[in-house]
């Protein structure tokens, strides 16, 4: 015998009647515009298929919103420097652009970068023009100029590859790796320059997949 009271049983009751009752009318609905329950099987079919074969798929998939990054540099002079005269400049001048939700940068000697992250959906290369406009507008110290890094993934993946030789000088080394390997980098889909230095034995290199 059930210990539960009789208004319970006959609420449970007829809430069980309710969804049984709408699953039944959905069966009846179906069976009765079968033709229509087709057509939309088959749209649901082909949709799918259709959005199967444009879904990109990344071993790293890209969840990082469109960032813009300047790099400055500004060789022989200190941290506190470049923050006043370099950083803070362009913070202030980039400040206010449309759908920018974020802005960071960091100062080391002789180096200043500074970072800026949209809302995401936002188009890269209106991110990207919409903060070149603003960077001939700031004023920064005779002979610096900044420059505006590669349109690149955060979750792509860095190469560094060295070069060197027992016959070679290094400055034969890096005129190798600017009119011989990085042409040919450059003509690989996704792949884009990072930098290159060069020390008095070796010629060194770094590129990001995007």
């Amino acid at each position: 015998m059930s210990s539960q009271p009789p208004e319970e049983l006959n609420g449970n009751d007829s809430q069980e009647r309710t969804a049984t009752s709408i699953i039944n009318k959905v069966v009846a609905g179906s069976l009765r515009q079968r033709f229509l329950v087709l057509f939309f099987a088959v749209l649901l079919i082909f949709g799918g298929a259709y959005s199967f074969r444009r879904l990109p798929v990344d071993a790293y998939p890209d969840l990082s919103p469109p960032r813009v990054e300047i790099v400055t540099q500004w060789e022989g002079h200190a941290a506190e420097e470049v923050e006043r005269l370099i950083t803070v400049p362009m913070e202030t001048e980039m400040n206010g652009i449309p759908d920018m939700t974020v802005i960071r940068s960091i100062s080391l000697y002789g180096l200043s970068d500074v970072r800026l992250a949209f809302k995401p959906g936002t188009d890269n290369y209106f991110a990207r023009q919409q903060a070149l406009e603003r960077l001939a507008d700031v004023s920064l110290p005779e002979g610096v100029s900044p420059s505006m890094a590669p349109l690149f993934s955060p979750s792509g993946l860095i190469f560094r590859y060295v070069l060197e030789s027992p016959d070679r000088s290094a400055m034969e080394l890096k005129t190798l790796e600017d009119w011989v390997i990085e042409r040919q980098y450059k003509s690989v889909p996704g792949v884009t320059p990072s930098g290159s230095s060069m020390s008095p034995i070796r010629s060194n290199a770094c590129w990001r997949a995007k």
